[in-house]
């Protein structure tokens, strides 16, 4: 039987492998890591420069083989070329990147009958089982970390630095995910804050390249949006921005979004493919 972790970057996806490694070995065992940067030089695309320590430092700490995953563009090449930028509604970086890569790696080395897949949900996310296991049909899908004993991140966090390894940067900058460097199109606006105070640079390229695809379609979209006078419209990042500069009562901190990044066979059928 072989077993695949999605080896995501985050804490979530070391623990689950670590239980699959305790309960199966390691001898089948693939950490599956899909990295969404490009061939770029600029480390403020795509993932955070210390996601790659942490994967090579992880996978050597649970054993198996390590496939990496590349597809040769960045986020932003792909909201080009579907003419489409990402927001908290449909995310197409992720399908392209992430799920399309993985799935087509898994359909060509695997076979349903004698391979199960892990994902690094954790007990707060079971309720997203249940489609993550349909999607993934025929082949079957699990969630350690949804099961007994039940751990919150900063247990796995402490549970790694026991052993020697050191968590990813960003959860010691505040942020609860280890995905795209900080921002996502899933964030919401008080991660995009968060990113500006602890990261500005970082926060200066997002806003620039938002600007930059608005530009290329020619038309104001943006990837966070507000709702005002029962009406929703675009929120530029150079807006939120600006908010956080002159007037931060103005932005939504119960605005955090949501981490949509596993692969989903069949989700978000409705983003043009590129």
């Amino acid at each position: 039987m072989k077993h695949v972790v999605m080896f995501s970057g985050g804490i979530g996806s070391w623990m689950a492998a670590k239980r699959v490694a305790a309960e199966h070995g390691t001898d089948d065992l693939v950490l599956l890591f899909t990295d969404v940067r490009s061939d770029d030089t600029d480390e403020h695309i795509g993932e955070d420069p210390d996601t790659y320590r942490f994967i090579r430092e992880a996978a050597e700490n649970v054993g198996g083989e390590l496939v990496w995953l590349q597809d040769g563009r960045n986020i932003w090449d792909i909201f080009k070329s579907h003419r489409f930028l990402g927001n908290s509604r449909l995310a197409p970086c992720s399908h392209a990147l992430k799920q399309k890569p993985a799935k087509q790696w898994i359909v060509e080395n695997t076979d349903p009958a004698d391979c199960i897949i892990y994902v690094g949900i954790d007990w707060s996310e079971s309720h997203r089982l249940a489609a993550i296991e349909k999607n993934y049909l025929p082949w079957i899908a699990k969630a350690p970390l949804t099961e007994p004993p039940f751990l919150d991140k900063s247990e796995m966090i402490e549970a790694a630095r026991q052993q020697g390894l050191e968590p990813p940067r960003l959860y010691a900058y505040g942020f609860s995910h280890n995905n795209c460097g900080g921002g996502c199109v899933r964030a919401g606006q008080a991660q995009f804050k968060h990113l500006l105070d602890v990261m500005p640079e970082r926060f200066a390229v997002w806003e620039r390249k938002e600007q930059e695809i608005a530009d290329y379609l020619e038309r104001p979209v943006s990837i966070l949006s507000e709702v005002v006078n029962g009406e929703k419209r675009a929120l530029p990042l150079t807006v939120l921005r600006e908010r956080a500069e002159s007037q931060p009562a103005l932005i939504d901190w119960m605005d955090v979004g949501g981490c949509g990044c596993f692969v989903d066979f069949e989700g978000q059928d409705e983003i043009p493919e590129s």
